[in-house]
């Protein structure tokens, strides 16, 4: 047998070779997830940090839209809005419908879910009709409900009339106490079927194994819901509660088209009060002041929601990603 001797300078030439191969390849993946996330970053500080910067700068001024930018008037445009009623009233608004939508939404969307299940017959066909309206825009929503809304001839107030003789047509767009309602309905016929179809995809992934051996040990239907179920929608329910409520805080469409926010400012948003008193109105810098408002709320409220309640949800995501 012959041995090959090697000089001490190629032995040390040999183990200086050896880390180059995991440092490339190293390399090489830190460029790929650049490459592949530098269209997507450059999107979002053109769309959404350059706006946001530049609606802060605008809102120190006493600014129409046109001209330049020389009348500085500081915080003005924030105490002017949050000393003003109407904003006070439109950011109660917002906050009514996001309890309403936690209240009332949610459960019905959660309750349908439950119900259909996993064995249900045909739960292909009631999922497909309840997410229907979803895929409708806003704005044909808004304009087939303004129809059904109708004081005279309304699909609504005509089949209330036929049902209860004695029912009196009633303005549903156009009474201060009932307009946030009944926009309220238009918005959970438009949006339940969204969370509905998130739960429905949720209750698949719940083992059959452990509702089967829950009830071998006795528990009931309700038992199961309470104590397998939901808790094991745990993490979609924190979800759903988490679009839900961003969404409402900034919620625009359906209520521009069916009432513009009024009347009297009964159905007033932060959105409407905006556009009313920021592009109508011609005073960039105030409209451009209460945009930074309500960014403020979002993100502060999306902070911690997600550090105080979607912590466990979150690291979760991020070590099975690791992994």
């Amino acid at each position: 047998m012959q041995l090959i001797s090697r000089s001490p300078a190629t032995t040390e030439d040999a183990l200086e070779q050896v880390p180059l191969e995991p440092r490339r390849s190293s390399g090489r993946r830190v460029g790929t997830i650049v490459l592949f996330l530098l269209p997507s970053a450059v999107l979002y500080v053109v769309f959404i940090l350059l706006p946001v910067v530049q609606a802060a700068f605008y809102s120190l001024f006493r600014w129409s839209g046109l001209g330049p930018l020389s009348d500085f008037s500081g915080l003005r445009n924030y105490v002017l809005a949050l000393t003003d009623k109407v904003f006070i009233g439109a950011l109660v608004d917002n906050l009514i419908i996001v309890i309403l939508s936690l209240l009332i939404q949610l459960p019905i969307s959660l309750c349908l879910a439950l119900i259909i299940g996993k064995s249900l017959p045909g739960r292909t066909i009631f999922r497909t009709i309840f997410f229907l309206p979803f895929i409708l825009s806003d704005v044909v929503a808004g304009v087939i409900w303004s129809f059904i809304y109708r004081p005279e001839g309304g699909l609504l107030n005509t089949t209330l009339h036929q049902l209860f003789p004695g029912f009196q047509a009633q303005l549903w767009l156009g009474n201060p106490k009932i307009v946030l309602g009944s926009i309220f309905v238009v918005m959970i016929w438009k949006y339940f079927g969204l969370h509905l179809v998130l739960y429905m995809a949720a209750i698949q992934d719940i083992p059959d194994e452990i509702v089967e051996a829950a009830r071998i040990d006795g528990a009931s239907a309700l038992q199961v819901v309470r104590y397998i179920s939901v808790p094991l929608l745990g993490s979609t329910i924190r979800l759903t509660i988490f679009l839900s409520a961003l969404g409402s805080l900034q919620y625009f469409d359906l209520i521009w088209i069916m009432s513009s926010g009024g009347p009297v400012h009964a159905s007033e948003t932060m959105a409407t009060y905006l556009i009313k008193y920021g592009f109508q109105s011609f005073a960039m810098g105030f409209g451009s002041a209460v945009g930074v408002i309500m960014f403020v709320i979002c993100f502060i409220f999306s902070l911690t929601y997600q550090r105080l309640i979607m912590r466990r949800d979150l690291a979760g995501s991020i070590t099975g990603a690791q992994t």
